[in-house]
């Protein structure tokens, strides 16, 4: 079949053309839409402008085939043969292309909106500045792709095959690559804002200016990747691997990134206002200075003497832990939440409710803080919902008494200056604190007697003995308070005496050696502005 019978049969109604033989026809301009050209052979064929919108195109071979400036919207082109195509500026909008072949087609400034390319392979294919806004290019072959300026808007390219593509200028913002491959791609300048890169291979990546606001990175793989000068706020890098990577200049302002690994990276000039200085791997780094200023402006500068960083960027992060010799129940952990609740609304250092570990005998509360001035602070009210909060306060304060009292021969000007600092934060937090009268929730009402044991267990997990433990960014920890009876609940009263203990009403603060909490307060961590 020729052109001319095609066209005169179509234009006499004919829809169906299955496996016609069209190579190197001169279809120029014409209207075909919603032909059924399965199968076909339209290899070097000239279909330049013409109408293809709804056609069957399904297993079609189109190989070097011209389609410049066609109609394709809506077209199935599923399995096709488009391998070295000319479909520069062709509207493909809305088309299947499922396993479609369309390796070193040239596809710029084509418009693929909404296409379904999944598991196509598109090697080598020109897509520069096309339009690929909401596509589905799941499992596609993209390597090395030209995408300069390409627009990837909302598409979903889960697990594609990017390595060594050209991305520069794309915008990729609010798309999914999700276990993609994109090893040595080039994403300079990219906007990556929102898109979901969790679990990607970015390895040796150039994301240089790139920006990647409010991203998904977590557990991605970003080992000798280029991010200097990129926009990384508000990114999720948690267990990110940045193993090497330049993050010279970059914004991490508000970044979360607790596991991720950045042995041997570069982060002078980095941009870290909010962001934990724990947690983090950072094992031969380079990091002559920092900008911790909210809005990155170099309005506070942080310059960093020879080996300082280490001391700032920390595996641990400072702890306090609030242990209770009692299992949380269901009824105690509503009670825990709303005391919590309760303490945060007139004491704001108070930030983050804590994570809990129940066992079956005791309860940890682990309050993570974002540095060393906050421990004795946070270990103040932590202990509030608890019976022991009055001992424990006392020992707080009287920890920090003693230093002032006992220890001044021991430390620096600077320690005794950080000493009245941590005092006056204490003291500040104590008045917070006044107005707030915790007891354990009583019913509204009479309870029933099925209602009783859970009544019972919540109030005795709250009157429970209690440890306070305070671990530091150097990791070394302070037991702050430790109650006579901790761990020994079920001993009785006679064999409680006999062993010589303290009776089990007595909770008296117990103050340590001056020594041991100088050591401690020695290894906190102060950033001197």
């Amino acid at each position: 079949m020729n052109a001319e019978e095609l066209l005169k049969k179509y234009g006499a109604g004919t829809r169906e053309f299955i496996a016609a033989d069209l190579r190197e026809a001169n279809l120029s301009g014409v209207n075909l839409s919603k032909a059924n050209l399965s199968q076909a052979n339209l290899s070097v064929s000239n279909l330049s402008g013409a109408n293809l919108s709804e056609a069957n195109l399904s297993r079609t071979k189109l190989n070097v085939a011209r389609l410049s400036g066609a109609n394709l919207t809506k077209a199935d082109l599923s399995g096709a043969n488009l391998n070295v195509a000319n479909l520069i500026r062709a509207d493909l909008s809305g088309a299947n292309l499922t396993q479609a072949a369309l390796v070193r087609a040239e596809l710029v400034l084509a418009d693929l909106s909404g296409v379904n390319l999944s598991r196509a392979n598109l090697s080598e294919a020109n897509l520069r500045e096309a339009k690929l806004r909401q596509a589905t290019l799941l499992r596609a072959n993209l390597s090395s792709a030209d995408l300069r300026s390409a627009s990837l808007t909302g598409a979903t390219l889960e697990q594609a095959n990017l390595q060594g593509a050209d991305l520069s200028k794309a915008d990729l913002s609010g798309a999914n690559l999700s276990g993609a491959e994109l090893r040595q791609a080039n994403l300079n300048q990219a906007n990556l804002s929102g898109a979901d890169l969790s679990g990607a291979n970015l390895r040796w990546a150039d994301l240089s200016g790139a920006k990647l606001h409010g991203a998904d990175l977590s557990g991605a793989k970003l080992s000798g990747a280029d991010l200097s000068r990129a926009d990384l706020s508000n990114t999720n890098l948690m267990n990110t691997s940045l193993v090497y990577a330049d993050l010279s200049q970059v914004n991490l302002i508000r970044a979360d990134w607790i596991g991720a690994d950045l042995t041997g990276a570069t982060l002078t000039g980095a941009r870290v206002h909010a962001v934990s200085r724990f947690g983090i791997k950072t094992e031969g780094i380079t990091c002559e200075w920092i900008d911790l200023s909210p809005t990155g402006d170099q309005s506070q500068i942080h310059r960093f003497a020879a080996e300082e960083h280490k001391k700032f960027f920390k595996s641990t992060p400072p702890t306090v832990q609030v242990v209770i010799d009692a299992p949380l129940s269901s009824a105690g952990h509503l009670a825990l939440a709303a005391a919590y609740h309760q303490i945060a609304q007139h004491c704001k250092t108070l930030g983050s409710p804590p994570s809990i570990d129940v066992g079956r005998r005791r309860t940890t509360l682990t309050f993570g803080l974002n540095g060393d001035e906050q421990l004795f602070a946070i270990a103040y009210v932590a202990i509030l919902p608890f019976q022991d909060a009055k001992t424990v306060r006392q020992q707080i304060l009287g920890l920090l008494n003693m230093v002032r009292s006992q220890g001044t021969q021991e430390l620096s000007v600077k320690e005794l200056e950080r000493l009245e600092q941590l005092s006056a934060a204490l003291t500040q937090i104590s008045q917070q604190t006044e107005k707030i009268r915790m007891s354990p929730p009583l019913p509204s009402q009479e309870p029933t007697p099925a209602e009783k044991p859970a009544l019972e267990r919540e109030t005795n997990f709250f009157a429970a003995p209690t440890q306070t433990i305070l671990t530091n960014s150097s990791d070394r920890t302070l037991t702050a308070y430790y109650h006579p009876m901790f761990g020994k609940r079920f001993m009785s009263p006679s064999s409680f005496a006999k062993a010589g203990l303290q009776s089990a009403t007595a909770n008296k603060p117990t103050l340590l050696p001056v020594s041991v909490v100088i050591d401690f307060l020695r290894g906190f961590y102060y950033l001197d502005r």
